[in-house]
């Protein structure tokens, strides 16, 4: 049972999708992103966790944090992370309490 070549580009792609290369390099970009739009005060207390499907997860250190954020910050931190890496699709922002 033979197989056909493959072109080098697809090969290279389902290499770099098997190994997680590029949700490596999307991680790093979206922490990145992050610690620009919080700043650094608030990038200390809440670190992103992981994007699936679009929802960007945050862990946040304290509960007071996560009320502030969730009451007042929520919706101008969801605009500049869409607005700073809009290639991620970032639909929606959830906070959890994760005391880092």
């Amino acid at each position: 049972m033979s197989q056909e070549p493959q072109q080098l580009s697809f090969a290279l792609a389902e290499l770099i999708a098997l190994r997680g290369f590029a949700r490596v390099h999307s991680d790093d970009e979206m922490r990145s992103a992050w610690k620009k739009v919080a700043g650094e005060e608030l990038s200390a207390q809440a670190r992103p966790l992981q994007l699936v499907r679009g929802v960007l997860t945050i862990a946040v250190s304290s509960a007071p944090l996560l009320n502030e954020i969730v009451s007042f910050q929520s919706a101008d931190l969801l605009a500049r992370m869409k607005q700073m890496v809009p290639h991620l699709k970032i639909k929606n922002l959830k906070f959890r309490l994760n005391g880092m």
